[in-house]
Parts: C-alpha cells; structure tokens; sequence
C-alpha cells in the first residue's frame, strides 16, 4: 500500500508546480503526518522534493540530476506519442531530431495495445503543411511555464504593422492556431486581454514578480484575438440579414444588430481575398473601408458586369472555353 500511495503521490506532484500538504493529505485520504513521512520516503530515492515556506506551508518537484520518472495513464501516453509526432514534423524549430528519439524511447515502452493506437492514427491522418511560423522550444517552454507559475512577462513585441513595443503582460494560456503559437494575457499597460503571436515576441529576463490570476478571458477571445492578430485588412460589414443565417467560420466574429441585421468582421492577408471572403456570405452587404477593399470591390463588380453583358474589353486575351483575363482596374 505504501509503494502505491508513493507513486500517486509523485503523480501529484508532477501535476502541479506547488501543493500544499493538507491538499496533498486531502487527495491521497491520509494524515498530514503520512504526507511528511511518505515525502522524505521519495527524498531517499533520490527524488528532488522541496519544501516552500509560509503559513500552511508546501512541497514542488524540483529540477534533479536525473529525470524521475513520468505516470501516464494510457489516454496521456497515447497523447505524448502523437504531439511527439507532430512536433518532429518541425513546428517547433529545433526541436525535430530531439522529439524524434524521445519518440522512439516512449514507443518502446507502450504496452502492444497502445502502440497499435498509436499506429493506428498515424497511418490514417494526413497533415497539412501549410507556412508557419516557427517558435523557438526555449521561447515556448519560458512562457508555458510563466503561465503555469504566474509570473508576470516582459518582452518586446513587433507588430503586424513592423512597429516594435514594450509589454508587461500577466500570462494566462498558450494556444497553437493555424501553425502559429499565441500567448492569451492581460496587458497591464492596456489593461484588458490581448493575444500576442509568440514568433514576434523577444523575452526579457529576469521576468516581472507573481500576480494573482483574474477571472478567464472571454470565451471568445482566443477565436477572436488569433483572428484579428492573423490578418492584415480588417472589415466591418454590415449584413442585412439575421445573424443566425449567417454561415462564417468559427474564428469569425458575428454581432447582431436586430432581428434583420449583423455586422461581421472579416479579415484577410489581401483586399481581394477580403473582398471574395464578404462576396460569398450569400446576403446583401454594406461596407465602408477600407479604401483597398472598396478598390478590390469595385475592380470585381466592373469585371462581372463586363462579363455579364458577353463581351470582351480591348486588351483582354483570349482563353479556353471563351473565356477571359481582364486586367486589373476595368
């Protein structure tokens, strides 16, 4: 029984970086007396267990000599093995050759049944590769683990526009989105939720003292500040119909106005994809800027009409099936 409850116990704390030792006597149905005894039990085997000050006082795993061994129920080893596949595929820079030997050691160890799981869901998913934008590991590991232990962050952040800046944020969750790494925190300064992309943040040491977390963001604000931190032209558009017959993507934010109108706000790498993403919401429109979408949205009305009336402008070549490229502007 004593060996089963060190191992649950040595699961814990890895779990967490601090408990207390009520909490920890509370999980595992023990006296507070047992914790301490089972806690210089684990010190004996060489496991680096501290003890942190204050008034209900507590233990953390610390960083050893040695790697202590990690407890993974089947569905968290099955987890470990496919983001180790993942991350040899490179999105995370220089970090392939390293998750692809750790891959290795952990396969050997998987029971048959959780190997051919594994396998299983390799052999049948087909990544995409599309262009990312690579973190690196250090970066990543820095700010999970500021996130974890709530420690304020300092960096400097250069944005979309190029323009470099000096935040002090309170970190509160990592999100991996469309091959980007964001960053979810409050902005002291700005004092509200931002989501920063974490390839164009440069970490400054040491970092800034423990806050004490707020209420979570916005159940929205992943979808949407990641949307809004993806593309450079940004539109407010006025749809003229009901906001629940409106069919966008889920990182797509859509506000009813009333029961006949909503504004959605569409966001694009260029005016005219912007201007194809607003001309397929199936529904009349009305947008004001910015000046590159009216542009791109003009330029595609005039080449519809001109099609429409089954004529070719001089200039035009010809193509296939009748068809034709019309230059830009007509």
């Amino acid at each position: 029984m004593t060996a089963s409850r060190l191992l649950m116990l040595l699961s814990l704390l890895q779990t967490r970086s601090e408990w207390s030792g009520s909490e920890l006597a509370q999980r595992l149905e023990v006296s507070p007396r047992t914790i301490r005894y089972d806690i210089d039990e684990l010190r004996g085997l060489g496991y680096p267990i501290q003890a942190t000050m204050g008034a209900i006082g507590g233990y953390r795993l610390g960083a050893g000599g040695t790697l202590p061994p990690l407890l993974l129920d089947d569905e968290e080893a099955v987890a470990v093995a496919v983001g180790l596949r993942t991350a040899a595929g490179g999105a995370v820079t220089g970090i392939e050759e390293t998750s692809v030997r750790a891959l290795a050691k952990l396969e050997q160890v998987l029971p048959s049944r959780l190997r051919s799981r594994v396998n299983a869901l390799h052999s049948h998913t087909t990544p995409i590769t599309a262009a990312g934008a690579p973190v690196d590991a250090e970066t990543l590991t820095t700010i999970s683990a500021a996130c974890r232990d709530r420690h304020r962050l300092r960096f400097d952040y250069r944005t979309h526009a190029g323009d470099d800046q000096v935040r002090d944020v309170e970190p509160y969750r990592l999100v991996h989105m469309n091959r980007r790494w964001y960053l979810v925190a409050w902005d002291v300064r700005q004092q509200d939720w931002r989501t920063f992309r974490a390839d164009r943040m440069t970490l400054r040491i040491p970092h800034g003292p423990r806050f004490t977390p707020r209420e979570s963001p916005p159940p929205d604000l992943v979808p949407r500040g990641v949307d809004t931190a993806l593309f450079r032209y940004r539109a407010e558009v006025i749809v003229h119909a009901p906001a629940d017959s409106v069919t966008v993507p889920s990182a797509v934010r859509v506000d009813p106005v009333d029961d006949d109108t909503c504004v959605v706000h569409a966001g694009a790498d260029t005016p005219h994809q912007l201007a194809l993403h607003i001309l397929m919401l199936d529904a009349d429109f009305t947008v004001d800027g910015p000046p590159e979408l009216l542009e791109a949205l003009r330029t595609i009305s005039a080449r519809c009409a001109i099609e429409g009336e089954g004529r070719r402008p001089s200039g035009a070549s010809n193509e296939p099936n009748g068809s034709a490229r019309f230059r830009r502007g007509l």
